[in-house]
């Protein structure tokens, strides 16, 4: 599943249509996960795209009437195009531009989302109850210290809580984890303030990182642009099972936690 770098990845690479024109939408298949709403082509017909944002894993294109609510799902991928190319099987959906590009959503497994909001796009259910964005200043030390006192659950699972804070999958949760020399199984509410702030720092650093780095190209995963990101070449611990650690040299190890996948090194996190 792409998450928040890739997320972010995808937003950048679509920039270039902000402030254009819509000419028109073409839906070829309503059939998401919730269904397109078939007045849409209508609804976006002669409005300008006044801004591209991200909250959480969603992209938000803001028009003038309202905002187009957008979700990569499980495999869902938004492409720029730049003339009138054929669609393929899973093109579900183009919103086709006066310049001549088009915004177009392939998703074989049709997890995704196409949603039109009118109002404050931030009180829709589907974000409403967010926690705070990873990369932002209300995301620190001190937050994540008060949140976790109660919970004693696994420190990787909470950290995985979009009711905490937005954007941290499995990947880039076991990636932070290591770096800050914190061991998946901790319980949360036993880190201290300045291991809290460590992890805080690190889970920043790694994202930073990944989204340097264009997101991580697993399975089917490629920006707005065609290009496959490349930061699972960096990963120090993620899918590397009996790898050499690469600090100590310690073989890495996995573990199931809440039905995912943890891979840790048991010498250098405690």
């Amino acid at each position: 599943m792409p998450e928040l770098p890739e997320v972010e990845t995808t937003r950048r690479g679509l920039l270039p249509l902000v402030g254009q024109r819509i000419q028109s939408a073409v839906i070829r298949d309503h059939r998401l996960r919730w269904p397109i709403p078939a007045t849409l082509p209508d609804v976006l017909s002669g409005q300008h795209l006044l801004e591209l944002t991200r909250r959480a894993k969603y992209l938000l294109a803001r028009c003038e009437q309202g905002t187009l609510l957008l979700h990569l799902g499980m495999s869902g991928r938004l492409c720029l195009l730049r003339g009138d190319e054929a669609p393929l099987k899973h093109d579900h959906i183009d919103i086709v531009f006066e310049s001549g590009q088009r915004l177009r959503l392939r998703d074989p497994r049709r997890f995704g989302t196409v949603l039109w909001l009118q109002g404050d796009p931030m009180l829709h259910p589907l974000l409403a109850s967010l926690g705070v964005e990873p990369l932002e200043d209300a995301f620190n030390g001190a937050y994540l210290y008060r949140q976790i006192r109660s919970r004693s659950a696994p420190i990787k699972n909470v950290i995985m809580d979009s009711h905490l804070v937005v954007g941290v999958g499995n990947i880039y949760a076991s990636e932070s984890l290591f770096r800050a020399r914190i061991s998946p199984k901790t319980p949360a509410n036993k880190l201290s303030k300045p291991r809290c702030e460590r992890l805080v720092q690190e889970i920043k650093a790694t994202l930073a990182a990944a989204i340097e780095a264009g997101g991580s190209s697993l399975r089917n995963f490629f920006g707005a642009d065609g290009n496959p990101g490349y930061f699972q070449q960096s990963y120090f611990v993620y899918g590397r099972t009996g790898e050499p650690c690469r600090v100590c040299g310690t073989p890495v190890k996995a573990i199931k936690q809440g039905q995912r996948s943890t891979f840790y090194c048991s010498v250098c996190q405690r």
